[in-house]
């Protein structure tokens, strides 16, 4: 069983053998990039392309390990006996499933996608650390223990906001997807828009790629903000003559709300735009 990418999601050779190994090795795949690097999208194409079904589990900075596993709804139980309802005799109406409960009781093995771990509290890995490693958990409130019936594929990706415990770290294999050279970018597109007119593409690349290396930007424009880039480009049917021939004293680029997604880096583009003028007098 050998992940190759799929049609719509072009996957290195580092990036395939990663997603292997984590298979064979039974550990949880962990996944660091830049936001916009595909991180989350992996997991939905290693699910298609394994013909495994997808459970996601999005963490929030409010999400508690617990929430993975069930939560107990006393408040619902306490109203339902002073109402007089039978079900609050059997404790389980009162249990709610967690992601990862839902992913160790699959019937065929799944694929678990936990997403942007580290925006949760930094105790959030540590308190999943038995659970991941021993693929069980126990339900005090029934006695029960839960066991997963088949071992399920666990992405896990992150955005580097904060450290991640060495602990949960030795439990998992590692991947950092590295920013798309210019030929992977090209097929990146060519999966989007096959259609699209070469020449468009040839011009949109240079003025991407020179963004993402002007010193001091902020939030350097992403993969998946050139797509959406060239989408407004062949939209508005904007000939790639007039990105061809920019004025370099007027650095902002056409529709640049799709790749610039803060104020001062506008600004910034503005004065390097004014300084260029001034140069060229």
């Amino acid at each position: 069983m050998k992940f190759t990418g799929t049609r719509n999601y072009v996957a290195t050779d580092d990036l395939r053998m990663a997603v292997d190994a984590a298979v064979n090795l039974q550990r949880p795949l962990l996944i660091k990039g830049e936001p916009g690097t595909g991180k989350t999208m992996l997991a939905e194409e290693v699910a298609e392309g394994l013909g495994k079904p997808l459970i996601q589990w999005h963490i929030k900075s409010t999400t508690k390990a617990q929430q993975g596993l069930y939560e107990y709804d006393a408040v619902s139980r306490l109203r339902d006996s002073q109402l007089g309802d039978e079900k609050v005799y059997d404790i389980g109406n009162y249990i709610k499933r967690g992601k990862l409960w839902d992913a160790f009781a699959a019937e065929e093995q799944v694929v678990l996608l936990i997403d942007e771990i580290d925006k949760a509290d930094i105790e959030f890995p540590n308190d999943l650390l038995v659970e991941l490693d021993r693929m069980e958990f126990f339900v005090y409130e029934t006695g029960e223990t839960v066991r997963a019936v088949h071992r399920p594929i666990i992405i896990i990706t992150s955005n580097n906001e904060k450290e991640l415990p060495d602990a949960f770290l030795r439990r998992c294999f590692f991947h950092f997807i590295n920013f798309p050279d210019r030929d992977t970018m090209r097929q990146i597109i060519d999966v989007h828009y096959p259609g699209i007119a070469q020449s468009l593409v040839q011009e949109a690349m240079e003025i991407f790629f020179d963004l993402r290396s002007v010193p001091g930007l902020k939030k350097k424009p992403s993969t998946s903000e050139l797509i959406d880039w060239l989408k407004l480009l062949m939209a508005d049917d904007i000939p790639d003559e007039i990105l061809r021939e920019r004025d370099q004293s007027k650095a902002i680029p056409p529709l640049y709300g799709a790749l610039l997604k803060n104020e001062q880096d506008v600004h910034l583009l503005e004065r390097l735009a004014f300084m260029h003028r001034r140069e060229s007098r």
